[in-house]
C-alpha cells in the first residue's frame, strides 16, 4: 500500500465565524499541502473535528475535497466509531469513488475487550470496500488496543493495511514493527515520535502538525524512512517547539492557531472545543516568526 507512505496529513475543519464551514480557506489548505509535498489527505479524522461535523456536512467535505483535489494524492476518510452496527451501516452508504482508503478509530467510551475490538473491526472488513487503516489513540478512546490485537487482524484480512498507532508508547510501537507482517504499514499517529518510528522501520505518519509546514515535516520523514537520521533530526529539534505547542491545550485548537498564523484559514472551533488562549496564540505567533513563517 504504497499510497500511505511517507507524510498524511489529518486536515482540520475550517470554520467561519459563524461556524458554517469555510469552504475558501478550506481549499487554500488543500492547495497548500499538494504543492508543498504532503503525501495524502485524510478526511474526517479527529482533527476535523469529525464528532462536531454533521452527517450532510460530511457529504459535502468529501466532494470539495475531491474536486479541489482532482486525484492528485490519495485521499483516506474516516469512517469510525463505538457502535460496530452504525459504523457498518455508514460505510454500506459512502460513496467511495474518490476514496482510496479508510482510516477507523477503535471504538471508545465502551471500553470493550481485546476480543470485542478485534470482532468490531472483522465486522468493517468484511464489508469495506476499500483499504482500512487502523486507529489505535487509547488517549482518546480509553481503551488500549494491543499489538496482539492489531497483528491478528492484520494476518486476518488483507484489507486491513496498516495501523495509525498513537499511544505514545515508544515500546509499543517498536512491538509492532518488530512483529508485524512484511507488507503492513505501521504510522505514527505522534507527532513528536514520528521521526523515531520512521527510523525503526515505521512507514511514515498520518499528522497533525504536518499540514501547516508540509514541506519541512514531509521531508524530514522522507528522510527518516530512508535512514538518514541526522539530516532528519536537524528538522526534527527546529519543528520541536511548535509540535509541543499544538497539543499544550487541545486539539485541533492549536493548529488553528498555527494555521490562522500561516494566513491559511481561522481558529474558530465548535463546542465543546474552545479556540487556544490569547496566550497560546502568541507563542505560537512568535515560533512562526522563529521559523521564518510569517
Amino acid at each position: 500500500m504504497t499510497k500511505f507512505i511517507g507524510t498524511g496529513v489529518a486536515l482540520i475543519t475550517p470554520f467561519n465565524s459563524d461556524l458554517s464551514i469555510d469552504f475558501d480557506a478550506l481549499e487554500r489548505l488543500v492547495e497548500y499541502n499538494i504543492e508543498n509535498g504532503t503525501d495524502y489527505l485524510v478526511i474526517s479524522g479527529t482533527t476535523g473535528e469529525s464528532v462536531t461535523v454533521t452527517a450532510e456536512e460530511k457529504k459535502q467535505l468529501i466532494k470539495f475535497i475531491s474536486e479541489v483535489n482532482k486525484g492528485r494524492l490519495p485521499l483516506v476518510l474516516g469512517v469510525g466509531g463505538n457502535n460496530t452496527a452504525n459504523v457498518v451501516n455508514e460505510i454500506k452508504s459512502t460513496d467511495f469513488s474518490d476514496i482510496d482508503g479508510i482510516l477507523s478509530v477503535s471504538p471508545y467510551y465502551s471500553k470493550p475487550t481485546q476480543e470485542g475490538i478485534y470482532q468490531h473491526f472483522k465486522a468493517i472488513a468484511e464489508v469495506a470496500p476499500k483499504p482500512i487503516i487502523l486507529y489505535n489513540v487509547p488517549g482518546r478512546t480509553a481503551s488500549n488496543m494491543s499489538p496482539e490485537t492489531t497483528l491478528r487482524l492484520a494476518k486476518d484480512f488483507n484489507n486491513i493495511v496498516a495501523v495509525k498507532e498513537a499511544g505514545n508508547n515508544v515500546h509499543q510501537y517498536l512491538e509492532l514493527l518488530r512483529t508485524k507482517p512484511k507488507d503492513f504499514l505501521v504510522l505514527s499517529g505522534d507527532d513528536d515520535l514520528a521521526l523515531g518510528v520512521a527510523l525503526a522501520g515505521g512507514s511514515g505518519v498520518i499528522s497533525v502538525i504536518g499540514q501547516a509546514l508540509p514541506k519541512e515535516f514531509s521531508q524530514m520523514i522522507r528522510l527518516g524512512i530512508a535512514g538518514k537520521a541526522k539530516e532528519a533530526y536537524d528538522i526534527h529539534f527546529k519543528l520541536m517547539p511548535i509540535v509541543g505547542l499544538i497539543f499544550s491545550e487541545n486539539n485541533p485548537a492549536g493548529i488553528k492557531a498555527v494555521l490562522d498564523g500561516l494566513n491559511i484559514s481561522k481558529s474558530h472551533v465548535r463546542l465543546p472545543l474552545v479556540e487556544a488562549t490569547d496566550a497560546l496564540k502568541e507563542i505560537i505567533k512568535n515560533e512562526l516568526k522563529i521559523l521564518g513563517k510569517s
